[in-house]
């Protein structure tokens, strides 16, 4: 498989390929939900049942949290807010990949792109820091030549600056580039800054990846490298 993924990765040289990582790379949930829950449980307040709190992910920790409590029964002020973030963050940080893994396909996939010539980057609105800490844990962090949170951008997606600013720091251009998400953000940051886009089925996503009018929706990471070549034109170096 290994072989006949880097042979339809060709063509791909010297192009970047650009993801979101959230619900595209990782799946985060069972470890996001997990310190949902601590947190629910430390305030005296029932878990959420995985398939309620799955689809509260998307949108940031603040967000999380703030979602998670109004579902559990309780309201957030501003100051209580910022004790329970950085709670989250701490809980988090320390079983940052207790249960999240990489999507079937995802290492051999972006392997075979790699191998192929192409950049690898990551454009998400989790922190850099999290986000390394994420892929160092997965032996993920060799497959990337740039990976920029939302703390290393001018502005975070759905902001196009976010993208071009990840773009630019794995050393590609635009006009050779390809946006890979799940969501809404990825999508307007894509078409904003004039980048072809791929969009997964199986990500964090309130509107159905399809609705978000993606120019290829896949349903695996098996069809990524002919997606990109479809995007990137005539397969030239």
């Amino acid at each position: 498989m290994a072989g006949e993924l880097t042979g339809r990765a060709k063509g791909l040289g010297g192009a970047t390929i650009v993801f979101d990582l959230d619900g595209t790379l990782v799946d985060t949930a069972p470890d996001l939900v997990g310190t949902l829950n601590v947190l629910l449980g430390e305030e005296g307040l029932p878990p959420l049942p995985f398939d309620q709190a799955r689809p509260l992910i998307g949108h940031g920790a603040r967000r999380l949290l703030e979602r998670g409590f109004e579902a559990a029964g309780a309201e957030l002020s501003g100051a209580r807010m910022e004790d329970l973030f950085n709670r989250f963050l701490a809980h988090y940080s320390a079983h940052i990949a207790d249960g999240s893994r990489p999507y079937p396909g995802v290492v051999e996939a972006l392997g075979a792109m790699k191998r192929a010539g192409a950049r690898l980057a990551v454009c998400t609105n989790k922190p850099t820091d999290l986000s390394l800490a994420l892929f160092q844990a997965l032996e993920m962090t060799s497959l990337f030549g740039a990976v920029v949170g939302r703390d290393a951008a001018p502005a975070p997606k759905p902001d196009p600056r976010h993208l071009q600013a990840a773009i630019a720091a794995a050393g590609g251009t635009l006009d050779r580039a390809v946006m890979v998400g799940d969501a809404v953000t990825d999508a307007e940051a894509a078409r904003a800054a004039g980048v072809p886009l791929i969009l997964v089925s199986f990500g964090y996503t309130e509107v159905p990846a399809k609705d978000l009018r993606p120019d290829i929706l896949i349903d695996h990471f098996d069809d990524l490298p002919d997606a990109c070549v479809r995007l990137l034109g005539a397969c030239r170096p």
